[in-house]
């Protein structure tokens, strides 16, 4: 059988299937429960639906960061076997950055699933960050970085272009008060930051950039974490308006939600099958589906629901189940 991916997917594919969920934890007994959460969930649903990402910036308590890191090296070599894990590092200018990269990534680096670097400036910064990891480890960890500023966000495609990145975060509230009082507080709400056109424009290039590159372009964070509705509602938004097919979790409660809101519907897994399965049928050339032209192009999309639906532990019809 000739497998979808093989046929269908060219420049625009994105570099690798991520969980459209990326849950960080920073305090022992929180990141513990997030890696007891992730191996209940993939019994659940059959498939890793979430990353965890321990997280050292805003976890390591101030002169503690040698031993948070120990900490997560000690947690990492614990997780299950399909388990994707990955650490968030201190930011560059840090002291700690060479120590966590030393630590972690020479210790456990190739059970990671990627390593995130905070408040990157510039493709000069994402070298920065290869190079420290050429160092101590020869396990080529992809690269997830995290666009703070104005300045990060005007280098986004040169950021999105270089092979090592996979994904890029949006983050938020560091990008609001950068702007020096500039943008209001209400930028950084649930609702806010849809509307205000700073934000917005950022969101959006950085999307773009992805996009373009074949990279995930992954949504910021959503403060209200016990507000259920607001933060589906904003999954939805940054997934169906704003072209974003990844998200950060910051409590266990948004990880359901965001999985809601990414994942396509019924009705769009049972085109999507049907379509897919004719088009196998056809070797792949064009053909009518109730009375609509379909080739390639839309033959990518549908294929990409499906990844879609499989990524978020949608039940897929028997058709669609052989691809996975």
């Amino acid at each position: 059988m000739t497998h979808p991916r093989d046929i269908l997917l060219g420049a625009q594919a994105q570099t690798g299937y991520l969980p459209v969920c990326d849950h960080y934890s920073g305090v022992e007994a929180r990141m513990r429960k997030s890696l007891q959460l992730q191996a209940e969930m993939m019994q659940e649903f059959g498939t890793c639906v979430f990353d965890v990402t321990l997280d050292c910036e805003d976890g390591a308590p101030a002169g503690g960061e040698a031993d948070h890191a120990a900490l997560v090296v000690a947690l990492v070599a614990l997780a299950r076997p399909k388990a994707r894990v990955a650490v968030r590092v201190h930011a560059l200018d840090h002291p700690a950055f060479e120590s966590d990269i030393a630590t972690i990534a020479g210790k456990v680096g190739h059970q990671l699933s990627h390593i995130m670097v905070p408040k990157v400036e510039s493709v000069q910064d994402v070298e920065r960050v290869v190079a420290a990891l050429a160092d101590v480890s020869k396990t080529e960890l992809p690269v997830h970085v995290l666009l703070e500023s104005a300045a990060a966000v005007h280098h986004a495609f040169d950021i999105a272009a270089h092979p090592r990145v996979q994904s890029i975060s949006f983050g938020l509230m560091d990008f609001v008060s950068s702007h020096g009082g500039a943008i209001p507080a209400h930028g950084m709400s649930s609702q806010g930051q849809f509307t205000h056109p700073l934000v917005v424009r950022a969101k959006l290039e950085i999307a773009s950039a992805c996009h373009a590159h074949g990279k995930v372009p992954s949504h910021c964070v959503v403060t209200e974490f016990s507000d259920t509705a607001a933060m589906q509602a904003a999954a939805r938004k940054a997934a169906c308006e704003f072209g974003y097919t990844r998200m950060w979790s910051i409590h266990p409660n948004q990880i359901r939600p965001i999985l809601e809101a990414f994942a396509p519907g019924e009705g769009e897994i049972d085109d999507a099958t049907k379509i897919m399965a004719v088009a196998a049928r056809s070797d792949w050339a064009p053909i009518s589906f109730d009375g609509k032209l379909h080739d390639r192009a839309s033959y990518r999309y549908y294929w990409q629901v499906l990844e879609r639906a499989h990524q978020t532990g949608r039940v897929l019809p028997r058709e669609a189940q052989a691809y996975f």
